[in-house]
């Protein structure tokens, strides 16, 4: 008896472990497919409905912003559902925008689903980091990089397979739609979830986070850190395609930056888990993305996929490591998750200002080489901040 019983719980032990990680990994591929999917087909959505290109950028402003508004909200919102509703919620409404895509046939019909994915996508995203750090306290920054990862892995699968799908159907709504299915497998997994880990409501925690100095810091930080991954999405697919490649392998470059956002997003926290000082780490993600833009501002054509590769890894590692230095300033799971969806908060309202701006450049200077121009300022101003980051300082920073 004694025999079969190790191997019993050795087994026990780790689909206990592997199980909420893989949980944790789907709701994040649910998290961009909204976003990257219109990029590569905008060229025929824009033909199909008129929109213009600061209307096309809202297709990527709206879910930023509303990934902004929601988590500033969650403290109070929070009270009157479950966490359980409000992931369930979330995670149907970027279902139905996806379905609503299958036949929409007009601009502002694909800018309201927008919102619509959008809001599902700020509630799940508010939500993650503070499940993260309460089903793996020891293990954090693991966590966030599989999390990281799997969130890039599904905005680079939807930049890749929506024109292929959108080829074969002859339909650029059956590219965009498609990617209902992936929320509706994150319900049945979530329905499916541990029970005993996820029974506490998110209630409300009583701190206020908008009169910390450190918290604005680190949100102002992850807005600019995520304000070139907008852009990307946004325009590096027209870019390419101003540049003579086509709507498949344009999309493809997004396939590229994914692929090293993911190594990025899982290289970083592994290589930076053993100490607590994640500075290095992340002042060489700012350097990568600087060198990549500046790329593609000198010398675009002949090393594209170079250039996008290290936007793509530095973006990865960014992304990750701001969310687990912004976990690391508090112990509490309660409080670090309030801490991160403010961080999200106003992150995401910044973020959705920069692609926006760099719609109206492009409107005025006919060139994408100002809007690369204006994400190289933003990065500069990123290398100084980082230098702040240090661990010695998170007491004093939260008041604690």
């Amino acid at each position: 008896m004694n025999t079969h019983a190790r191997p019993a719980t050795a087994s026990t032990s780790t689909f206990s472990l592997l199980w909420p990680m893989l949980i944790i990994a789907i709701l994040a591929m649910t998290l961009r497919p909204t976003l990257t999917s219109a990029g590569p087909v905008l060229d025929d959505i824009r033909l199909a409905t008129g929109l213009g290109l600061q209307g096309a950028s809202l297709l990527t402003v709206l879910p930023m912003f509303c990934m902004g508004v929601f988590p500033l909200l969650l403290p109070w919102l929070g009270r009157y559902l479950s966490e359980n509703a409000w992931i369930a919620g979330g995670l149907f409404a970027i279902a139905l925008a996806g379905v609503w895509r299958l036949w929409l046939g007009s601009g502002w019909e694909l800018i309201i689903s927008a919102l619509v994915g959008g809001t599902g996508i700020a509630i799940v995203q508010a939500m993650a980091p503070g499940i993260v750090k309460r089903w793996y306290p020891q293990r954090v920054p693991v966590a966030m990089g599989v999390y990281s990862a799997s969130l890039m892995a599904g905005g680079g699968m939807a930049a890749i397979l929506t024109p292929l799908v959108a080829k074969h159907y002859n339909s650029w709504q059956a590219g965009l739609g498609m990617w209902f299915i992936i929320p509706v497998i994150a319900m049945l997994l979530w329905w499916l979830r541990p029970r005993e880990r996820m029974e506490a409501k998110h209630s409300s925690v009583k701190r206020n986070f908008f009169i910390n100095q450190r918290a604005w810091l680190l949100a102002a930080y992850f807005g600019l850190a995520n304000g070139g991954y907008a852009c990307m999405i946004a325009w590096l697919p027209s870019y390419a395609q101003n540049l003579g490649w086509s709507a498949q392998h344009s999309g493809e470059l997004i396939g590229v930056m994914t692929v090293f956002q993911v190594i990025g997003a899982l290289g970083a926290p592994l290589l930076s888990s053993t100490r607590t000082d994640r500075r290095p780490w992340l002042l060489a993600a700012v350097v990568f993305q600087l060198v990549g833009f500046i790329g593609l501002i000198v010398l675009p054509e002949p090393m594209m996929n170079v250039w996008v590769g290290l936007i793509g890894c530095g973006l990865g590692a960014c992304f990750s490591l701001t969310l687990t230095v912004a976990l690391d300033h508090l112990a509490n799971p309660k409080l670090a998750g309030v801490l991160t969806a403010f961080v999200q908060g106003v992150g995401f309202i910044i973020t959705a200002i920069i692609p926006y701006a760099a719609g109206v450049l492009l409107d005025l200077t006919h060139s994408y080489q100002a809007s690369w121009l204006m994400l190289v300022i933003t990065l500069i101003a990123m290398l100084s901040m980082t230098t702040r980051f240090s661990p010695a300082s998170y007491v004093k920073a939260m008041g604690d």
